[in-house]
């Protein structure tokens, strides 16, 4: 993760390295910043993590840009309503950065991509993965589509199966598809904003998927 970081040119503030066994990065970091070095005790009294990991570095946030600025230069976008479990957020990003998608709006109801969990569970690909925050999901939608997205809203009562959206829609150069919270799914504001309401056709008895592997899913029949 922090090799990522330093790829996506997130600029580092301090590093603490396993003083024994340095990993090769630490070299790179000291060229910049200070570096310091410690055995498993004291990486794990000044971190609280439980696992004392050989290399932990604090960086400055990237800048994040606005939903205009974001729609301007992608074409696949994944757009997430009130998913605060900064696990499922991690998950989504992986999922839609491995699948070859442009970015993610959130609200600000979600967990921070950047959050130290969510970095972990992307992989650490949430570093150079575009995202913008908005505090009105309807108003973000609205600008996606003045920007000419189609907007797939991914809902258990959706109109059509998420495999035939892509016919339905003629193919359309813009995507973005939303996904909401496991508890409550979409808004119904959010969902009136939609082109289309998809479902991921599930086998009798279960309801619905994780939100992460629905994104996975949809990402993927959509790409």
């Amino acid at each position: 993760m922090v090799e990522r970081a330093l790829a996506a040119g997130c600029t580092p503030v301090v590093a603490l390295v396993d003083d024994l066994r340095p990993p090769p990065v630490a070299h790179v970091l000291a060229t910049t910043v200070t570096v310091y070095a410690g055995g498993e005790r004291v990486r794990s009294m000044v971190t609280q993590l439980g696992v004392p990991n050989a290399v932990i570095a604090i960086f400055q946030r990237p800048p994040r840009p606005s939903v205009t600025e974001l729609a301007a230069r992608s074409r696949r976008l994944v757009v997430v309503e009130a998913v605060d479990n900064p696990a499922n957020i991690g998950a989504i990003v992986r999922n839609a950065a491995g699948l070859g998608w442009d970015g993610l709006v959130l609200d600000t109801t979600c967990a921070d991509p950047l959050a130290r969990r969510s970095t972990r569970v992307s992989m650490g690909h949430s570093v150079a993965f575009p995202h913008a925050r908005t505090p009105n999901i309807v108003d973000a939608l609205r600008t996606l589509i003045d920007a000419g997205f189609v907007v797939i809203a991914l809902a258990i009562d959706g109109d059509v199966d998420i495999g035939d959206v892509a016919g339905l829609g003629g193919h359309p150069d813009r995507l973005a598809v939303c996904v909401g919270a496991e508890r409550a799914g979409l808004s119904a504001e959010a969902r009136a904003c939609a082109t289309f309401r998809a479902r991921i056709t599930m086998h009798a008895g279960i309801d619905s998927l994780n939100v992460a592997a629905a994104t996975a899913i949809a990402c993927h029949a959509l790409a």
